[in-house]
């Protein structure tokens, strides 16, 4: 499919004026070099993301318990439940747990159908990105010195999927359980839609980026809005519409987005407390709550009643502009933020000192429409996305830079693009290689760092960005083979740290709540590396994961190294031993809980060992007051829970104190055991 002029129809206008011609995409021979192209990308990408998956188990074991309680109870799956129990919800909404869940269901429990999902919604993103990129550019027609072929927009789009690709955080995330791997695809959806609906101002595209949208609130809230200042500015900008029709327009795409995720808010609200979980993260067992406060405006402010640190300088980092370049995240995300922020702004510059006034402007798009539009998309998701979570003063994990990896894929491809279809124009030669002799210092910044051989590849890069850099200035006299080349050499030279990165991850096994993408794991931006870091080093926390039991009838004991220490079991849960594991499972179809234990990550270690119910006592943090002393108090006098497993996860940050309170008539009403260095009480034997 090709971007071609169609013939207006043959009526003349009232006025006596040829009707304008309107432009679409129509069928052309088919381009096989270009589909093979993007067929061995999308395979190659799912070899890196799928390739030793089951390495990291069950990744974070958080994500995956409540996989396995929604794998085995609708009412779970439903609700995000940790437990089959039905005690309390993941501190997210579900839709994450709801695609692991019904995985889980179908192939059993297992690393790979928990894991699997991520990676194949990373594989599809990057064919989202590709076809996003590949329409605006075509709809772009190349204005120019040197115009634009549609073969020559294949080969961008496909470069800025690339990009995508390789960016290390994604590598990681998509070879994760966190909701993270479907975030991402919700917002490259939106993004696409958005493209569409700007051709011809199509309000039915422009709701299903709506739509889109609101399945990214259902799958990590708020942080699926980020994109939205972008998408709204760049359809009022490019949608061949009145003012009134594009509000109009706007409204009907809001209104969509407020149906696709409130149906699920109205529905948890109006069930009593009595027949659903609690709401994890909530003080008040609201999910309305939760969204504005613990995820929501907490996050921004670092006021979450409940978690452990935040605060500007406190356990999540000092905010800075440059947060997104320092420590961790640097390696994982910055490669080439400054390339994706300098094309991105040459695109725009390029289409406004291009812009020819076409017949029947207003009644269609422009083509500098078209790449301003392109560029505002992928310049304002990176620009604010970046800017949020860098003066973000509560809990912040370098893992949450995956949500920049689009939006720098999208920006250097159509920025590079536009750039190089004008390198007749010295100012384009110049930025083209400014932003490949940047991109290479930077990149033997990253790579010393990591020290070891990767200090060569930093050398590497570097020569190679600064010669291509030089080349650049001379691209347009230069034959058109040997100036492909350099632009080939260039864009080489970019990847070659992140590709150093991506392998690494893909052959690093990550488990816990805070992993990292590359070699570097020590302290920088945020806590990676920190406290509880389970990634990063090919060791989990105790049992933060660990291998999921084998298809062969092995054991679900969950082994591992401490990854850091420093939180008990808030981050990476706790050791399950054979001799525990037979503990709990001894009669446990007679039980509702066959244990209880403060914090998430703990009782989701004992869950998926012993594959039955077990009770968070607190939520993830150890905060909530679920249950609260009385309805445990009930809980135990009903027989519905046979052990206490004594643990502690840290301070937290105000909240309740019902687990300590737990804690307290435990120990003084019941008799401790203990089993293989873990304090066991039995509840059903009381003094």
């Amino acid at each position: 499919m090709t971007l071609t002029e169609i013939k207006a129809p043959a009526e003349a206008k009232a006025d006596g004026q040829a009707p304008a011609p309107h432009y679409g995409y129509v069928a052309d021979r088919p381009d096989w070099l270009a589909r093979g192209s993007v067929l061995a990308l999308l395979v190659a990408v799912g070899f890196l993301y799928l390739w030793g998956l089951s390495a990291s188990g069950y990744a974070n074991s958080f994500y995956s318990a409540a996989a396995q309680a929604g794998a085995d109870n609708w009412v779970a799956w439903f609700f995000g439940s940790l437990d089959g129990g039905n005690s309390i919800t993941v501190d997210k909404p579900p839709a994450a747990i709801w695609l692991m869940a019904l995985s889980v269901r179908l192939f059993g429990l297992s690393s790979w159908s928990i894991l699997a999902p991520e990676a194949l919604l990373g594989v599809a993103s990057v064919g989202v990105l590709y076809a996003t990129v590949r329409r605006s550019l075509l709809s772009w027609r190349g204005q120019g010195t040197h115009p634009l072929t549609p073969r020559n927009a294949h080969w961008a789009a496909l470069a800025g999927a690339v990009v995508f690709a390789l960016t290390p955080v994604a590598t990681l995330m998509f070879r994760f359980n966190n909701p993270d791997a479907l975030l991402v695809f919700t917002m490259m959806l939106a993004s696409y839609f958005t493209v569409r609906a700007a051709e011809h101002a199509g309000r039915g595209w422009l709701a299903l980026a709506g739509v889109a949208i609101g399945l990214g609130f259902l799958t990590k809230m708020m942080q699926a809005f980020l994109v939205l200042p972008a998408l709204v500015v760049a359809y009022w900008f490019a949608a061949p519409a009145s003012w009134k029709k594009k509000i109009l327009d706007l409204l009907v795409a809001f209104a969509a987005m407020i149906a696709s995720f409130g149906w699920y808010l109205a529905a948890v609200e109006l069930t009593p407390a009595s027949l659903r979980p609690y709401i994890g993260g909530s003080q008040n067992n609201s999910i309305v709550e939760l969204i504005l406060s613990y995820n929501g405006l907490g996050r921004l402010t670092g006021n979450e009643t409940g978690s452990v640190g935040g605060g500007n300088g406190g356990n999540w980092g000092t905010t800075s502009i440059l947060r997104m370049f320092e420590g961790v995240s640097g390696g994982m995300v910055s490669w080439l933020i400054p390339a994706a922020l300098i094309l991105a702004t040459g695109a725009i510059t390029v289409a406004v000192l291009n812009w020819k006034r076409q017949p029947g402007e207003g009644r269609t798009q422009s083509p500098a429409q078209a790449l301003i539009a392109g560029a505002i998309i992928w310049l304002g998701w990176l620009s604010v996305t970046a800017l949020v979570f860098s003066f973000m003063a509560g809990i912040y994990h370098d893992y949450y830079t995956v949500a920049l990896a689009p939006a720098i894929g999208g920006a250097v491809a159509i920025g590079g693009a536009a750039l190089w279809a004008n390198r007749g124009h010295w100012a384009a030669r110049v930025t083209l290689g400014v932003t490949s002799l940047g991109t290479g210092v930077w990149a033997l910044v990253l790579l010393l760092q990591a020290g070891s051989w990767y200090a060569y590849l930093g050398w590497t890069a570097f020569a190679l960005g600064t010669l291509s850099g030089l080349a650049m200035i001379w691209a347009d006299q230069l034959p058109k083979q040997v100036a492909a080349a350099v632009l080939t050499v260039a864009l080489g030279a970019g990847l070659i740290g992140p590709l150093a990165y991506s392998i690494n991850t893909a052959a690093t096994a990550h488990t816990g709540s805070i992993v990292t993408a590359g070699p570097v794991s020590s302290s920088g931006g945020g806590m990676g590396g920190g406290p509880g870091q389970g990634g990063g080093d090919g060791q989990g926390g105790p049992g933060g994961g660990g291998q999921p039991p084998a298809q062969t009838g092995q054991t679900g004991t969950q082994t591992g190294q401490d990854g850091g220490g420093g939180m008990g079991g808030l981050l990476n849960g706790a050791n399950v031993s054979s001799e525990v594991l037979a503990l709990l499972t001894a009669n446990a179809s007679d039980y509702t809980w066959v244990a209880a234990t403060t914090g998430s990550q703990n009782a989701a270690s004992y869950q998926l060992a012993s594959n039955a119910a077990v009770m968070a006592i607190g939520g993830f943090n150890g905060s909530d007051p679920s249950p609260t002393l009385a309805q445990f108090q009930a809980y135990v006098t009903a027989g519905k829970i046979h052990y206490y497993v004594a643990g502690s996860i840290g301070q937290s940050s105000g909240g309740s104190d019902s687990a300590s309170q737990i804690a307290e008539w435990v120990a003084s009403n019941f008799t401790a055991q203990t089993v293989d260095s873990t304090t066991v009480y039995d509840l059903t034997t009381q003094n």
